[in-house]
């Protein structure tokens, strides 16, 4: 396993922001963590990264434990973190030549990450001259120098337009083929866009872990239905393959079917036999979105 996570915890005071925290990852991996805001994502990415110490539990990268095997653990790792820390007087070309010394890479490096990040066009401008989109390729090419085997970006399109948010997310579809990636996002787009799988965290647990093909082809669907008078969930419960109902307000169900056939007609066959009038019936389809709205509002 290039990421592997078992029973992590982390308190802060009072505040425990991972909790029991395991999961692993297989080389070749572009993993979606989500979370809320608070929900532990960047905590977790900063214990693979050495950056915290974990209150309990134990983390290895690429078999080298975070806990007292840090130099090692820092070689195999790319890691761009959600404030893209940047020396803005500096040229592009020689803030890349400075780390790449720091890391004692060779020069040859150097230019082989500004043409796979698509910098050419800019190495020689300043980087304050640069926009937000070209930071984030900066950024990128130096978590890339030192060729590592494993990437954790945390957050990396946030303030990002339409189309320096394409160019980021094929930029590391493209260098994730060759790597593994933990890509921390609150945003399901761009985990539908890149990712294999999904991981959600909230308050510091895991609450999924699934891949992303599986969760596509278990979608539940929803049929939003508005009745004339109120009926008894446990009468709903009655109608093939319901998985459960929501009473939204008033007369108004949320009626979850465990298939991604079209419920409607049975739903309409059930008001019919109930002398019922439907006054409104739609058919939705449970998005990625949608799960995760279902899974962290609790």
């Amino acid at each position: 396993m290039s990421i592997e996570v078992s029973n992590i915890s982390k308190v802060y005071g009072t505040q425990k922001a991972l909790n029991n925290v395991s999961f692993s990852i297989k080389k070749g991996e572009i993993v979606g963590f989500l979370g809320p805001n608070g929900a532990g994502k960047s905590t977790m990415m900063k214990i693979l990264t050495t950056f915290l110490k974990a209150s309990e539990g134990e983390a290895k990268v690429n078999n080298y434990a975070v806990s007292n095997e840090a130099l090692q653990v820092q070689t195999s790792v790319g890691y761009l973190p959600e404030h893209n820390p940047l020396y803005l007087d500096m040229y592009v070309r020689e803030y890349l030549q400075f780390n790449a010394s720091i890391y004692h890479v060779a020069a040859s490096e150097v230019e082989k990450v500004i043409e796979q990040t698509g910098l050419t066009s800019e190495a020689n401008k300043k980087i304050e001259q640069l926009s937000k989109g070209y930071r984030q390729r900066v950024g990128l090419a130096t978590a890339l120098l030192h060729d590592p085997d494993v990437l954790i970006l945390d957050e990396p399109t946030t303030g990002l337009d339409p189309n320096q948010l394409i160019e980021i997310r094929e930029l590391i579809k493209n260098v994730g083929s060759e790597k593994t990636v933990l890509l921390s996002t609150h945003i399901m787009q761009e985990v539908e866009a890149i990712c294999d799988r999904v991981i959600i965290i909230n308050k510091g647990e895991i609450v999924l872990d699934k891949k992303l093909a599986d969760l596509q082809k278990n979608k539940r669907q929803i049929v939003e239905v508005e009745f004339d008078f109120r009926v008894e969930e446990v009468a709903l419960q009655k109608i093939e393959k319901v998985d459960k109902i929501e009473n939204i307000s008033g007369f108004l169900y949320h009626i979850y079917f465990d298939t991604e056939n079209d419920m409607r007609s049975k739903v309409f066959d059930f008001a019919h036999d109930n002398g019922l009038k439907i006054l409104q019936l739609h058919q939705k389809n449970t998005t990625l979105e949608k799960l995760f709205i279902e899974l962290t509002s609790k």
